[in-house]
């Protein structure tokens, strides 16, 4: 195996610590991939999250091929090799149960992200995922049609998943999309909201250069 990919492997091993050491998701839920040039790092299947180390991440080509045989790749490979697929300019997936942002994704009712600038530039607005069973190709199928248009997607009914030019920008916006489902459930709950006016959302756009393709 090229040596090259060491540093890939220690880059989404390290991230998926984060993630759960930050309660975006379970021990064994969740999971986080990179893409370089012609192959993805991506975590594998039932390992402890909390532990995971870099020689636990299985190697794919970009067709699916296991270039690391003897490691159980996740169950969602075929999701984060999809959403490759139909974003050329994705080089980091992060898919978790951060759990307000997953309440969210089982009701009727979207993510306030013009509450402040931060969510705004990070993440526009996010786009919801119709269900489908978790692991199977419909499921690749919906999150890569929803993909197409945000940087950020509510999967229905499962959780959420966020793309990126690299693995801190992808993982940066779980959390912040986690952190907007909490605004706007606080909000809510306070008796509403004040949004960013129109004008301001323009003016963030202006002022500042885009944190991402979709942004």
């Amino acid at each position: 195996m090229s040596l090259a990919w060491n540093a890939e492997r220690e880059q989404v091993a390290s991230f998926m610590r984060r993630l759960y050491a930050r309660g975006l998701t379970t021990s064994t839920g969740g999971n986080v991939s990179l893409r370089t040039s012609d192959v993805v790092a991506i975590t594998p299947s039932g390992t402890d999250k909390e532990s995971i180390r870099s020689e636990d991440v299985a190697i794919l080509t970009l067709e699916g091929e296991n270039l690391t045989p003897q490691i159980r790749v996740s169950m969602e490979a075929g999701m984060h090799l999809a959403v490759y697929r139909a974003r050329e300019d994705v080089r980091a997936v992060v898919h978790a149960h951060p759990t307000t942002a997953s309440a969210f994704a089982a009701l009727d009712c979207p993510i306030d992200t013009t509450l402040t600038a931060e969510c705004w530039l990070l993440l526009g607005r996010p786009v919801k995922a119709p269900y489908a069973l978790m692991g199977t190709a419909a499921l690749a199928e919906e999150v890569a049609r929803a993909v197409r248009s945000g940087d950020a997607v509510l999967m229905e009914n499962h959780g959420a998943l966020t793309v990126g030019r690299s693995l801190l920008e992808a993982f940066d916006r779980l959390e912040v999309l986690e952190a907007a489902a909490k605004m706007t459930w606080v909000a809510a709950t306070l008796g509403g909201s004040c949004p960013l006016s129109a004008e301001r959302l323009d003016e963030i756009g202006r002022v500042f250069p885009k944190k991402g393709p979709r942004s």
